[in-house]
């Protein structure tokens, strides 16, 4: 089995959130990146699962800058067999799904996994715009994921219940919650990962088909009020004429 499994680098979730350049830029200064978790926890353990009780091989690959090499290396320390980066720094999901097809048409993957979405900019898009470029089913928010020889029986949450998907590979699919747990990068890992391949490839696309105008913070939390239990009509009168929710 043959598994590719794409990867982002994200900010850790404790990241203090600033933006410069007159609001066009997120601030990174200071700032600790990660696997996005989807991608890790899910996608990629759940991949080395895959080829631990089948066999064959897991190729990790990211779109960006050099400075992603060091959140690149955790995957392969984590069990990866290699690692690919597109040498493009890419805000655009279509051009980042450009990018991740054009590679995995030319080597032939069995599964391309990706995470739900990235903790960051929460599209969802790339996933399954990758199965449209490269003409393949996709499987979407996958919660359980079981391999029979070629064909792949997939479980996943809906509202009031859970959807049993069955399909053959290759096929396209994001991780969500609940298929793998978390595996914790251990010392023989870590040291294996230094000489593990990380192959850099020039971009296939370059064309942005959408651009960051501007980022902006959510409005500050304002004060907290605090009305005596005794006088719930103070509680009405606010609820009506400040908060305006009944």
């Amino acid at each position: 089995m043959k598994i590719l499994v794409c990867i982002s680098k994200v900010p850790d979730t404790t990241a203090k959130i600033a933006f410069k350049d007159n609001n066009t830029a997120y601030d990174t200064d200071g700032v600790q990146f990660i696997i996005n978790p989807y991608d890790e926890w899910y996608a990629l353990v759940r991949a080395l699962e895959i080829k631990e009780s089948q066999g064959g091989s897991v190729t990790v690959l990211n779109v960006g800058g050099p400075e992603n090499d060091p959140t690149i290396r955790k995957a392969l320390a984590i069990g990866a067999d290699g690692a690919v980066r597109v040498n493009i720094n890419s805000t655009d999901a279509m051009n980042t799904a450009q990018n991740i097809a054009g590679f995995a048409k030319e080597e032939g993957f069995d599964i391309v996994f990706c995470g739900k979405e990235t903790i960051d900019y929460n599209g969802s898009q790339v996933g399954g715009m990758i199965a449209a470029l490269l003409d393949m089913p996709y499987i979407s928010y996958a919660s359980k994921l079981d391999l029979d020889g070629s064909k792949a029986t997939i479980e996943r949450d809906i509202q009031g219940g859970k959807e049993i998907l069955e399909v053959e590979v290759p096929f396209v699919l994001s991780a969500a919650k609940g298929m793998a747990e978390a595996r914790i990068p251990n010392m023989r890992g870590i040291m294996a990962a230094r000489t593990k391949p990380l192959n850099v490839i020039e971009p296939s696309s370059s064309d942005n088909m959408t651009e960051i105008v501007s980022y902006e913070l959510p409005p500050a939390k304002g004060e907290c009020k605090f009305v005596d239990a005794e006088n719930p009509e103070e509680l009405i009168e606010l609820l009506r004429n400040e908060a305006k929710i009944i």
